[in-house]
């Protein structure tokens, strides 16, 4: 498959990138500056640096002719920057640019927080935890559920996927999954099982135009 990654120097981004080229795929990686991008070069590695990703026909040239796009800007890059809001207008002008170039499939990170509280989920994370972490980071999930209602106005065949707290772990394959909802107990997950996560809802019908939830 001949993916474009967005976001593709982030801390999730890059591990995206990684697993795709070691599962095969053609991979191009989307960049401001390509000395941050930690991935050594590669026969199926294209780097495209592209100052403004919020400029879709920038974008154009690097969605045109591939498969999927996965975009990794989301809180965490967001949440650090603490500046204007970036994943939705960006991945505007990506629902832009792929709508010109024919290019359909899309997965998208996200975050908890902004779908609604699981079935099931207790009392302190639902009116506790929740409310505490939408206030404090409102900025940033205001951007994400911005990021959302685009995606799924757009024609494009999505996913959604959700994380709760990012935190650094090895890949493990066997993190929980909830298609078209959320995950009870959600806490933390690795931000290799979350690269996991968009890459392989790519090949699953049964999470387009859904979101997924994902967790430890």
């Amino acid at each position: 498959m001949r993916i474009t990654v967005l976001g593709a120097t982030g801390r999730v981004g890059r591990l995206v990138v990684r697993q795709a080229l070691a599962a095969g795929h053609e991979v191009t990686a989307v960049v401001r500056d390509p000395a941050r991008l930690p991935v050594p070069a590669h026969e199926r590695l294209h780097v495209a640096t592209v100052p403004d990703i919020t400029d879709a026909e920038a974008l154009l040239p690097v969605v045109t002719g591939r498969d999927a796009v996965v975009s990794a800007v989301g809180a965490a890059s967001n949440a650090r920057a603490r500046t204007a809001p970036i994943a939705a207008p960006a991945l505007r002008s990506v629902l832009t640019a792929m709508e010109r170039a024919g290019v359909r499939r899309l997965s998208a990170v996200s975050a908890t927080p902004v779908g609604p509280p699981a079935d099931g989920e207790g009392p302190f994370t639902r009116f506790v935890v929740l409310p505490i972490l939408r206030r404090a980071l409102r900025d940033v999930y205001a951007d994400l559920a911005a990021m959302e209602e685009a995606i799924a106005g757009s024609g494009a065949e999505w996913t959604v996927v959700r994380p709760p707290m990012l935190v650094d772990r090895p890949l493990t394959g066997t993190y929980r999954r909830a298609v078209g909802g959320s995950l009870a107990g959600s806490r933390t997950i690795g931000r290799a099982d979350v690269a996991d996560a968009l890459l392989t809802s790519l090949d699953d019908p049964a999470t387009v135009r859904q979101a997924v939830g994902v967790a430890a």
